[in-house]
């Protein structure tokens, strides 16, 4: 209380002097010292006043009207005072009470501890990550734009493409701005550094879209064209040394020079945390190519403009770019069925992790729920074996207030002292929790305990010291004075039932969570024994960028790519090497019409499928199987075949039913025919829950002029040793292209897991909750059965002296406890039944409503709670009816 005195001296200084005068600083901290002998509140009021009559002097020229003079302190003062002290009186009272019954506090700061911690942890990641993804502007007006088409072969969701940029930012009305962006790997060359990395091409406009501005330089104008480059401070950083003469110097940049012209701030993460740097994509009207699909959108909201009216307008705007634009029949026909999809940014750049997330905060505040009701109960308990005390009390005049207070005063202590405690166990976990996260989380990195967390901790430690000892407060508050009578003996059906009550709750709160946890780990062992179409193991991949003068057509990449994989092959352990333009599990593969010889498509020019490039033994490497025909050889690759393979739903697609080889298909702009010689196996490309790919095997020379190089592919070792092979092939790397950065180094058993991260992080990290919510279960009903047994000493003796079985005894205990165990088991089948559907897209393989695991997991709870009252039942029934007769 001084400290706020001190500083309220230190921010009036002239207020203080004039009111004071200099000579007088020592006297008022006497007078201080004085009031607060005669009680912490007399201190406590004298602080306030003297703090009230500083500002209202500092601020008297302002508030001259309402100042009528110094404070003075009102009889109500002395009732705040003497409050203060009861209430301090009770504290000290609480704390010598739970200083004598250390395993009762340990337990109970121990239990809302793990609790309050586990929330302030998750409510941290849900503040910087849901609440705040975007470091934006009025982030609310943000909205992601992007097509769809339905009744056409077209996804169920594309991009955009150029024509919708122009189209959009001329005419529409419900938008303040629009850009374009996207996001992929490429060259960064310095005098002393060359790596690969995620960089963007947005349009011009993105950076005044999202309201963003450089730190230093500037941002693009619609007059620069793509010879400019904007960079992060991440990059600044880690390359330049924060050098601020960065601005104004030429690199190269994916595969050519371009100029800083600006470094965007610390916390400018867009579109992800990985993107590095920025160069304009120009759009013009002589540039415009209609329906290539695939460019992501970002709009601002106009003011007044809604995403509804947004949409409406969108549809409108967007069925007029045929005639603006030309294109296609099959362009037509798209844009005909077209329909805008329109949502918040955030929700876009949030993507699928925010379920997982929302999931396990509802975990942790059940986990709370229960470690509250598990206090709760300790605190009934404890109030029952305080019931002479409290009738004493009453007996000589204690108010009900008084009781209430007393023991209010324990539950705040103990709730205090777990959340200082939460907050160090948070400050222990957060790294490790962070370090598990999956990847592709939004400002992951960014989660601290900072203010908010910590505010959000402290209310959780009052909630809970409200929940945990309000009921036990108001119920020892009324205590029966027949207890001075008969000595405190007999607990009345009404408390055993609210105790009873709170471990049924416990109970059905704790098995919502093991079956939740339960269909998690039965979806986690269906995709692990998923088949993808390949191997995952003995596989060691990565992609390197050569860039030399040489290289300058399609032919000099792939003699390159065929050499260097010969280079590999003789590696010590290497059994195979193949190459494919898109790794599967690392990235998706690119669609084009194709058209098979023979058949009739009208407008739609052909069977939107996938495709991609491959050559040597790659599909041996992989363990694709082939299913007919044969795998490229090397004469597909250097000369002008133009054979193809396909997967077996891509054949099925072209020719259903029949056999692909020997066939011909063209594709979408071109007039050359290529021969499918093989059908090998579908492959999961993009993860183990995706739907196989009907994909297209190119080989990796074309053999005609519109084939675009492969500049940079992803090479497969077969190797025994691919979790140590890395060094070696990046000597290699050094000696055959030192120039070409070497990037994307995995492992198949590492993409593997990389790809079920995220169900295995949630499900690990439910696991763990749920365990602890059984445990707190647990420990809960043991406390109740072991207090009731303590209680009926007395009626277990008498039983057992008239002659009662020890196995009577024990059965008689066991029962009870079998019935509280029953009821939270029925009513949490009940809700997880309501419940488990939140898990959605998490699950894979399994249902919400899957019988089994409902059932498991029920005689599972059913297990620890008929264990958990045994133990207090063998006590019962080793009670001696002599010892028990001869007391109290």
């Amino acid at each position: 209380m001084l400290s706020l005195l001190l500083f309220l001296v230190r921010l009036f200084p002239e207020a203080f002097r004039e009111r004071f005068g200099d000579e007088l600083r020592h006297q008022v901290r006497e007078d201080f010292l004085r009031a607060r002998s005669r009680g912490p509140g007399a201190g406590a009021w004298f602080v306030a006043t003297e703090s009230l009559n500083l500002i209202r002097s500092a601020t008297a020229e302002w508030w001259a009207p309402t100042w009528t003079g110094p404070v003075d302190l009102p009889a109500e003062a002395e009732t705040m005072r003497g409050s203060l002290s009861e209430w301090a009186m009770d504290f000290r009272h609480a704390a010598r009470a739970l200083r004598r019954t250390p395993g009762f506090t340990g337990l109970a700061v121990g239990t809302l501890a793990l609790a309050i911690g586990a929330n302030a942890g998750l409510f941290g990641v849900v503040n910087t990550v849901l609440f705040n993804p975007l470091h934006f502007p009025e982030p609310d007006r943000l909205v992601y734009i992007a097509a769809s088409a339905p009744g056409t072969d077209m996804p169920e969701e594309f991009g955009v493409s150029d024509e919708f940029f122009l189209q959009y930012r001329e005419q529409s009305k419900q938008l303040s701005g629009v850009a374009t962006f996207n996001s992929f790997t490429s060259t960064l060359r310095t005098p002393d550094r060359v790596e690969r990395i995620r960089m963007s091409a947005p349009s011009w406009t993105m950076f005044q879209t999202l309201g963003a501005s450089p730190i230093l330089g500037r941002s693009f104008t619609a007059e620069d064209e793509s010879r400019v480059t904007v960079i992060s401070y991440a990059l600044w950083s880690s390359w330049f040394g924060r050098d601020p003469s960065v601005i104004g110097k030429q690199f190269y940049v994916a595969g050519r020079d371009r100029t800083v012209i600006g470094v965007m701030g610390r916390d400018f993460r867009f579109p992800d945390n990985g993107t590095l740097l920025w160069f304009p994509n120009p759009i013009g009207l002589d540039s415009v190519q209609p329906g290539r699909f695939g460019e992501d959108m970002v709009g601002r909201l106009a003011p007044g403009a809604t995403i509804e009216s947004l949409t409406r307008e969108l549809n409108t705007l967007a069925s007029r770019l045929p005639e603006r634009f030309g294109g296609s029949p099959g362009y037509a026909r798209i844009m005909a069925k077209h329909r805008a999809v329109v949502r918040p940014m955030s929700e876009q750049m949030l993507g699928p992790v925010a379920r997982p997330i929302w999931v396990l905060l509802g975990a942790v505040a059940i986990v709370l729920l229960i470690a509250c009701a598990n206090v709760a109960n300790l605190f009934l308990v404890r109030a029952e074996g305080r019931q002479r005390d409290l009738a004493v009390r009453r007996a000589l005049g204690a108010r009900r207030g008084q009781l209430i207070r007393l023991q209010m005063a324990e539950s705040l202590i103990v709730a205090g002292l777990a959340g200082v405690l939460a907050i160090v166990l948070a400050g222990i976990t957060f790294p490790v929790f962070l370090r598990a996260a999956p990847a592709g989380i939004p400002r992951i990195d960014e989660v601290r305990l900072d203010l908010p967390t910590l505010g959000f901790t402290l209310v959780a430690a009052l909630a809970t010291a409200l929940i945990c000892g309000a009921v036990p407060a108001l119920r020892g508050s009324s205590p029966d004075l027949r207890r001075l009578r008969d000595g405190g003996r007999g607990a009345t059906r009404r408390r055993h039932f609210a105790r009873n009550a709170l471990v049924i709750g416990q109970t059905a709160l704790a098995l919502v969570l093991l079956i939740g946890s339960g269909l998690l780990v039965r979806s986690f062992w269906a995709l692990r024994n998923v088949r993808p179409g390949y191997d995952t193991r003995d596989l060691f991949t990565f992609q390197i960028a050569p860039d030399r003068p040489t290289l300058n057509s399609v032919a000099a990449f792939a003699e390159f790519d065929l050499a260097f994989m010969d280079r590999l092959r003789a590696l010590p352990g290497v059994t195979s090497v193949g190459l494919v333009e898109n790794i599967p599990l690392d990235e998706g593969t690119a669609s084009q019409r194709i058209r098979a010889e023979g058949k009739e498509y009208g407008s739609e020019g052909g069977t939107l499928l996938n495709f991609t490039y491959t050559a040597g033994d790659y599909f041996s490497s992989m363990g694709i199987q082939v299913l007919k025909g044969r795998t490229f050889g090397l004469d597909d690759h250097r000369t002008a075949l133009g054979n193809v393979i396909l997967s077996r739903s891509a054949a099925n697609l072209l020719w259903p039913g029949e056999d692909p080889i020997g066939r011909r298909i063209q594709r979408e702009r071109s007039t050359t025919w290529e021969t499918v010689v093989g059908v090998v196996d579908d492959v999961m490309q993009d993860g183990f829950r995706d739907t196989p790919q009907a994909l297209v095997y190119f080989p990796l020379v074309a053999p005609f002029n519109d084939r675009r190089a492969v500049s940079s592919p992803a090479y497969v070792v077969k190797t025994a040793r691919a979790e140590v092979i890395a060094p070696e092939v990046r000597q290699l790397v050094k000696e055959v292209a030192p120039e070409a950065p070497m990037y994307r180094v995995y492992t198949m058993a590492e993409l593997a897991r990389r790809s079920m991260m995220q169900l295995s992080f949630t499900m690990l990290t439910l696991g763990i909750i749920s365990a602890l919510a059984l445990i707190l279960g647990a420990v809960g009903l043991y406390g109740v059965l072991s207090y009731i047994v303590a209680e009926r000493t007395r009626e277990i003796g008498v039983r057992m002296a008239l002659g009662a079985r020890a196995e009577q005894v024990r059965g008689m205990v066991v029962a009870q406890g079998a019935q509280v165990v029953g009821a939270g088991v029925a009513i949490g089948v009940v809700v997880a039944l309501a419940t488990t559907r939140a898990l959605g897209s998490l699950l894979f393989g399994v249902k919400a409503l899957d019988l089994r695991t409902f059932l498991a997991m029920s005689l599972s709870m059913v297990a620890v709670g008929l264990l958990a009252s045994y133990l207090p039942a063998r006590r019962a029934s080793t009670v001696d009816p002599i010892e028990s007769l001869r007391g109290d």
